[in-house]
């Protein structure tokens, strides 16, 4: 009996992750270091997707499947960290959670779980413990993909902190993404990167030995739902500029804050060397339209009450969300697939997986 590509593809997942899954498992969960390593010199992106609400993950994977998309479901440490962040998911829910629903649902496409902005904010011994602890548990849990992100710090800093907490995930070979230039949240402003803080950035890594493979940076892009009256502005052509500085070194762009942006444009980003896009803010909407009104309600007044962002309802409503009837969970995961269908196509990612397969398969 002939071996196809399907069954071979599965010999290339980490062993960790083989172990993990169990030798009856058919997912096909990957190391995004190899992913991009043969995407590098593609102009298509893989879509990112931050799953705060588990009823859209479905919905993503189903899209996937029927487009043949590679995709990848990621927390930053804001919305998963040990204590669950703000949505209620440590690092083990959220890889529970989401192979779940691949065995589930027996999706088969190539896709990677990852660690979305693991932030250090400054120096302090205490943040930089916080962070390490974090990506061990991410390692422990099964995420095959980090996002290490200490941009909030001056570049000399940001480069020591970066090279600190990397070296776990270089020694495993598992993809890594860095970032220089705070990305902004909707409602502030940030400066746009500079090629040379990148190359400055990048150079300070290789010298210590960190070879990522994507680089995030604010190129006027911004996360969560943006402002009645502000302008979406996101700088492709200064992202050029700073990809055509490093592609050489095997880099490409990771570009978040993408909610929001029309698909018209996002079709764009992968001619601007974008390779991972991010997904966030998008899906959370798609929960709230879905879920019970009288819940939303609840989540609405305990957002007012307590002064925060609607986001910041997710983890003390963690179990109603997640008890809602078959008929709520069916409307999002609905709409979750039309959605993630839309964005697949836009960023030209259909037929990526049997692409990634061949690519993968000839290079092992």
């Amino acid at each position: 009996m002939a071996v196809t590509s399907d069954v071979k593809i599965l010999d290339l997942r980490p062993d960790y992750i083989k172990k993990k899954l169990g030798e009856k498992s058919k997912v096909c969960l990957l190391n995004s270091h190899d992913i991009f390593k043969v995407l590098k010199d593609e102009n298509v992106i893989v879509m990112a997707c931050n799953a705060r609400i588990k009823h859209v993950i479905p919905g993503i994977m189903k899209a996937a499947e029927e487009l043949d998309g590679v995709v990848a479901f990621e927390l930053a440490k804001s919305e998963g960290n040990l204590d669950g962040g703000y949505t209620g998911m440590t690092p083990e829910i959220f890889f529970d959670t989401v192979i779940g629903y691949a065995e589930e649902r027996g999706f088969s496409k190539p896709f990677f779980i990852h660690g979305d902005h693991i932030t250090t904010k400054n120096t302090s011994q205490e943040e930089i413990e916080s962070s390490k602890k974090l990506i061990e548990a991410e390692l422990k849990a099964g995420y095959t993909s980090f996002a290490i992100d200490s941009s909030f710090n001056p570049i000399p800093d940001n480069i020591k902190i970066t090279s600190q907490l990397a070296v776990p995930i270089v020694e495993a070979g598992l993809g890594l993404e860095v970032e220089v230039g705070e990305i902004k949240h909707t409602g502030s402003e940030g400066s746009i990167t500079t090629v040379d803080e990148a190359a400055k950035f990048i150079s300070g890594l290789r010298d210590n030995k960190i070879h990522p493979n994507l680089l995030a940076i604010n190129n006027g892009a911004k996360h969560g739902n943006y402002l009645e009256g502000e302008k979406i502005f996101i700088d492709l052509v200064r992202t050029k500029e700073i990809y055509a500085a490093i592609k050489d070194q095997g880099i490409c762009i990771a570009q978040h804050g993408i909610t929001g942006t029309p698909l018209s444009i996002v079709g764009k980003f992968a001619d601007y060397g974008i390779r991972k896009g991010n997904v966030g803010t998008e899906w959370q909407n798609i929960a709230h339209q879905f879920l019970p009104l009288n819940l939303m309600e609840q989540m609405k007044k305990w957002a007012g009450d307590n002064k925060k962002d609607i986001k910041f309802a997710t983890k003390p409503f963690k179990k109603q969300i997640d008890a809602i009837s078959k008929k709520d969970a069916l409307n999002i995961e609905k709409k979750a697939y039309e959605v993630a269908s839309e964005f697949i196509i836009a960023f030209r990612a259909k037929g990526l997986a049997t692409k990634v397969k061949a690519k993968l398969l000839r290079s092992s």
